[in-house]
């Protein structure tokens, strides 16, 4: 049997699986013999499941951690928000792995239809009533860097591997990934990875900085308009230095250093600007250390970040859910890779949502930011056109 027909026999068996980039295409993990839904209590017990030396490609849990379950980890209390009652994270344990070539494909027979169209939390108006006074909180020193989030929702039935297919061909993203599971599906096309560990050795990825693509925005042009902009470039210094202190929390004195500096990735709708840091971490740094240094990721929280996440939660309305958590997995012989949750779909009850977010410091401007963050959204609205 092909891998084509393969996938759409795994996907029409009703069975939960997931699908994570790989350098080479796609990892499809399935046959689930866990199932791990974390909360506040447990999630320390299952940090500690990974230390067992092994090498088969299925030996690891491969899931998400959520936003609100990240934040209660670092002691991070969030007000009382309106909320779907969604898992605040889920990790599986897979008996089998197939791996595809980028080139996914699946013959989609029902047409989805959205059953409403796209409401937005946040309009122009409100939005930018919060960037004042996001603005004084940065004039008065509480935070350098905050990013507003809006959520778009709709009321929609989705097939999930439709989605991500098309997805993955008009907007194909170094830390794209899909789960469907019998209740709930992600589609996402997420292009930041944040913690990329190696036996002692780890990495980070920070993005701050976009720009929209046009005829006459190429990457070349892009890469000039991100340096000749002192917006831009305070906003990815700050986050670049922000992350190199949250690796250095956990890595060897010295040995935490910028890979590449402020290059420019290519994606269907924009350009981002892009660090690479890497370093070699201490002796007797346990699973639960890496986690706690890294998330949530600041390039999407703005920083300082504890100060900023106290001023994110007081501000917000309803729960982030998956959006800024990471999705990722953790091998048994303590080697992990987690991207941050960004681009994404959330389908569950019926609903579809995608949260987006913007970075505002001094000198920005409402009107830019809140484009910007219709701009991140529009490749995955599109999906239900």
């Amino acid at each position: 049997m092909n891998k084509i027909k393969k996938l759409t026999e795994i996907h029409n068996s009703g069975n939960p699986y997931i699908i994570y980039k790989s350098n080479r295409g796609f990892d499809l993990y399935t046959n689930f013999s866990k199932k791990i839904i974390l909360n506040n209590k447990n999630i320390y017990s299952f940090l500690n499941k990974t230390k067992a030396n092994k090498n088969k490609s299925t030996d690891l849990f491969i899931g998400f951690f959520g936003y609100e379950l990240l934040n209660n980890l670092i002691g991070i209390k969030i007000p009382k928000q309106k909320n779907i009652n969604f898992p605040q994270g889920i990790f599986y344990k897979p008996e089998k792995k197939l791996s595809f070539t980028n080139n996914l494909f699946y013959k989609n027979d029902n047409n989805d239809r959205l059953k409403s169209k796209f409401k937005i939390n946040m309009d122009r108006k409100s939005y930018s009533k919060t960037f004042d006074k996001f603005k004084k909180k940065i004039r008065s020193g509480e935070t350098y860097q905050i990013k507003i989030c809006t959520k778009y929702k709709t009321v929609s039935k989705i097939n999930p591997l439709d989605f991500f297919c098309r997805l993955s061909k008009m907007n194909l993203a170094p830390e794209a990934f899909m789960i469907k599971d019998k209740n709930y599906s992600i589609i996402s096309c997420s292009p930041e990875n944040l913690i990329n560990k190696k036996g002692t050795l780890i990495s980070t990825k920070p993005i701050a900085g976009t720009v929209k693509k046009t005829k006459d925005m190429n990457k070349v042009k892009a890469l000039n308009y991100f340096r000749k902009n002192i917006k831009e470039t305070k906003e990815h210094n700050m986050i670049v230095d922000m992350e190199r202190n949250d690796l250095s929390r956990i890595c060897k004195v010295g040995s935490v250093k910028l890979s590449r500096t402020k290059i420019i990735e290519e994606y269907k709708d924009l350009f981002h600007y892009v660090s690479l840091i890497k370093g070699k971490i201490k002796k007797n740094v346990r699973n639960i250390d890496i986690i706690k240094a890294m998330m949530p990721g600041g390039s999407v929280i703005g920083c300082p970040k504890i100060s900023t996440l106290n001023l994110l939660n007081k501000q917000e309305k309803e729960n982030r859910n998956i959006y800024t958590g990471s999705f990722g997995y953790i091998k048994f012989n303590g080697d992990m890779k987690f991207n941050i949750i960004i681009r994404s779909i959330l389908n569950f009850k019926g609903f579809s949502e995608i949260s987006v977010a913007s970075g505002v410091v001094v000198d920005s401007n409402a009107n830019h930011e809140f484009n910007e963050n219709y701009i991140k959204a529009k490749a995955l609205i599109d999906l239900f056109k």
